[in-house]
């Protein structure tokens, strides 16, 4: 109830504020589990993102904003789960599996943070680990402009590139092969969708 009620208000607050743009709305799957993966340039990134997609978007959040009292617990009562950052957590990514597997919508941004210049980074290996341990759905999302959505007094447009999803086929065996020609197969999606 309290998603779909911050997701309108933001929503309301992008359309009049902003003028935004939605470009491939129709790519989103409509139901079954789901792993978007988008590009970070700014702290609106997650808002932005769960605002666009029709879906509810769970996501991973560094351990320390929960750690915050009234941050933390809005963060949470918007699906977020805490992660840490910097080493593997398995806690997190038994979490991230959980969700998909129930047929729910995982938000990731496999760069693990945000881009200062504004570039794509090199991506880390944990979406394309659970797509091969789930078979699920991979849906590549660009954000562009989203760094400087509230700049010099003002707000600027930017836009949400959703491409088409792109279809996991569980192996029987996950390896670091499988992991590294996926994982440059997403780089790849979002890269042209940044290019468009």
């Amino acid at each position: 109830m309290f998603y779909r009620f911050a997701r309108g208000l933001f929503r309301l607050f992008f359309n009049i504020c902003c003028q935004w743009r939605i470009i491939g709305g129709e790519n989103e799957p409509v139901e079954g589990p789901v792993i978007v993966i988008c590009n970070h340039v700014g702290n609106w990134d997650p808002i932005v993102l769960g605002v666009a997609l029709k879906r509810q978007v769970r996501y991973m959040a560094k351990e320390e904003l929960f750690r915050w009292p009234v941050l933390g617990q809005l963060i949470k009562s918007l699906g977020a789960f805490p992660i840490k950052r910097g080493q593997s957590d398995r806690a997190a990514m038994k979490t991230a599996q959980e969700i998909i597997t129930q047929g729910q919508m995982l938000g990731m941004f496999p760069e693990g943070s945000r881009s200062r210049t504004g570039g794509l980074r090199p991506f880390k290996a944990g979406a394309a680990v659970l797509a091969l341990r789930t078979g699920a759905t991979v849906l590549p999302v660009a954000l562009v402009g989203t760094q400087r959505i509230f700049r010099q007094g003002w707000f600027r447009p930017f836009q949400v590139r959703i491409g088409a999803p792109i279809m996991v086929n569980k192996p029987d065996v996950v390896d670091s092969a499988k992991v590294e020609e996926l994982t440059a197969r997403f780089y790849t999606a979002i890269e042209n969708l940044l290019s468009q």
